[in-house]
């Protein structure tokens, strides 16, 4: 009880040593148990410090915070706070009470700071009770020996404990971990182990994948690829036809933040882009790469398809393409959308994919052409759409039994009520929460029975033309306005998820912008996006709509999940008004 009290009372007054009370105790109890009894101690203390933080706050700064030559605000801010803690632990002279209260000041949970601060007193404890136990149960010249090694190790750390705190500060100055990216160079050996383990993969999921090139020889390098994105994965279907070149894809910023995400999309020569924004960076990054005489390979759709048809493409693309004047190659790649569907739950077995490469463009075309005439090379040759190769593979069949599921994200309306977000699905049957059962999907992904539509691309286009009708009668009057209470979240700041929650409030939408009002961070903010500037809301099917400025995200997640898609095709639609109404008035 009383090594107990005692290694307590040295966490909480910071001037009592606690090397005698545990050498003491080592010699009395032995290694192990001395160690416990001071470690449960120290575990008192440290839990009585973390509850006078959360009842007193900073006002009991003065008693344990010691004149020390470290910034514990910076030290606060850096995402290396456990690291930190458990250096301060090995300066001498640095009293636990003042490392707990650091931790405790850090609002992180109970469990994490009590494993952090019992983790580091442990060492010190141990060697305490150690040196205790060895005096008294060894001869004095074992004990002296061991005295002097454990005393040249404190002189060590005494005449060295400057360095240590320059050190914990070099930690504490180190930038935290960031999604930007100097694209570099790679050897194709990296990007054949992912693409092995890949075609593993899609073996055991029961996927096959054809891959063909129509090319005489081999890629032109320097040189740019266009691949349509109709599934998450694309990049293995089309990597494994240029990934002898070491191609450098460009890929959305948002998997970047992640930290071990990122660094394996770098490790395999990938660069961020920010989506549907002006992005300094990923441009720089793109004359990079065509400069050293590189493959440039890029998805300019920018997103992923929401029913397995060529989206559009921003006009930009194709100056750049036209001044990039490198050859141009496309991949076309077929049933990459039916085997993983951007609203679909787990990857289908039974799944074709086909991938063709070949020649787009030459240097000479591109010379002669206009950017116009080159983007309509560019979609005539990346058009696709499943459905219609679908019925091209009668004998293909999806074996799922969850094929329905997740079509309630991008599906907002119900043919026979017409009522929104009371669309529910469960295995291949599609629900409404007024009507009852609708549709079922059948493993060619048709509706069967005599229902509104033959197909869900039916059922999404019928929506969209209502959408289109609705917000073309409120433009007639007061003006179409779509509204939500969202929470916001952006880019990780540590890395150690992709996004992070940073304020709740409300957005809207009309046909000049998008904006938030709400909390950013712990400060009121009020946001505008143009239309004009973020050309279209990117959306996760039932989990949010997002938009970038620069190299951050601005990802909202509305309080109705399902309502992501509206906030989509409004935008869509919303854009196309504004410049037809533009043209029209210069008209």
């Amino acid at each position: 009880i009383t090594t107990v009290a005692l290694s307590m009372l040295h966490v909480l007054l910071t001037f009592l040593p606690g090397e005698p009370i545990q050498v003491l105790s080592g010699a009395s109890f032995g290694t192990l148990l001395a160690t416990v009894l001071c470690l449960v101690g120290v575990f008192l203390g440290n839990t009585i410090i973390y509850v006078l933080y959360r009842v007193y706050g900073k006002g009991i700064s003065r008693y344990f915070v010691k004149n020390l030559k470290i910034d514990l605000d910076a030290a606060a801010r850096s995402n290396r706070t456990a690291v930190i803690i458990l250096a301060l632990y090995c300066v001498p002279a640095v009293p636990y009470g003042m490392i707990c209260f650091f931790a405790a000041s850090l609002g992180m949970r109970y469990s994490r700071y009590a494993i952090i601060t019992a983790l580091g007193s442990l060492p010190s404890i141990l060697i305490g009770t150690m040196l205790g136990n060895i005096a008294i149960s060894n001869g004095w010249i074992t004990t002296l020996i061991v005295f002097a090694i454990m005393l040249a190790m404190l002189i060590f750390v005494i005449v060295r404990h400057k360095a240590i705190i320059r050190w914990i500060n070099s930690v504490i100055a180190k930038p935290s971990y960031s999604s930007a990216t100097a694209v570099k160079s790679y050897g194709h050996r990296r990007l054949d182990i992912i693409y092995v383990i890949a075609r593993v993969v899609l073996f055991f999921m029961g996927v096959k994948m054809v891959t063909k090139s129509k090319l005489d020889g081999d890629v032109e390098a320097p040189a740019i690829v266009l691949c349509n994105h109709g599934s998450f994965i694309d990049f293995v279907y089309a990597g494994s036809l240029i990934r002898k070149k070491s191609p450098n894809f460009v890929v959305a910023r948002l998997y970047f933040y992640h930290k071990w995400l990122g660094r394996l999309l770098k490790w395999v020569g990938c660069f961020p882009k920010s989506m549907f924004a002006q992005d300094l960076e990923s441009a720089k990054n793109c004359l990079v790469v065509l400069k050293r005489g590189g493959v440039l390979a890029m998805m300019p759709e920018a997103r992923l398809s929401t029913v397995g048809r060529f989206e559009d493409i921003q006009p930009g693309t194709y100056l750049f393409l036209k001044r990039a004047g490198v050859p141009i190659y496309s991949i076309t790649i077929h049933g990459d959308y039916l085997a993983d569907p951007k609203w679909g739950r787990g990857v289908r077995r039974g799944s074709l994919v086909e991938a063709e490469l070949d020649i787009l463009l030459t240097r000479e075309e591109l010379k002669e052409l206009s950017a116009e005439e080159i983007g309509a090379r560019v979609e005539h040759r990346l058009y696709y759409n499943e459905l219609e190769w679908l019925s091209t593979r009668p004998k293909l069949r999806y074996r799922s039994r969850r094929l329905a599921e997740g079509l309630e994200n991008i599906l907002m309306k119900c043919p026979v009520c017409k009522c929104k977000h009371t669309l529910r699905t469960r295995g291949m049957e599609i629900f409404c929460e007024h009507c009852g059962k609708i549709a079922t999907v059948d493993q060619r992904y048709s509706f069967i029975g005599g229902y509104p539509f033959e197909n869900f691309v039916q059922w999404y286009d019928w929506q969209l033309d209502e959408l289109r009708r609705e917000i073309m009668d409120a433009e007639a009057n007061d003006g179409y306005l779509l509204s939500s209470q969202v929470e916001l979240r952006h880019g990780s700041v540590n890395g150690s998820s992709m996004t992070r929650h940073a304020g709740n409030g409300v957005c809207t939408l009309d046909k000049t912008a998008l904006r938030y009002e709400g909390s950013r961070d712990g400060q009121s903010v009020s946001l505008e996006f143009s239309l004009n500037s973020a050309y279209r809301l990117l959306f996760g099917a039932g989990e949010n709509f997002e938009t970038y400025v620069g190299g951050e995200i601005y990802y909202f997640v509305p309080e109705e999940r399902r309502s992501a898609v509206d906030w989509y095709l409004a935008s869509i639609i919303l854009q196309e008004l504004a410049i037809d109404q533009s043209e029209g008035e210069k008209r």
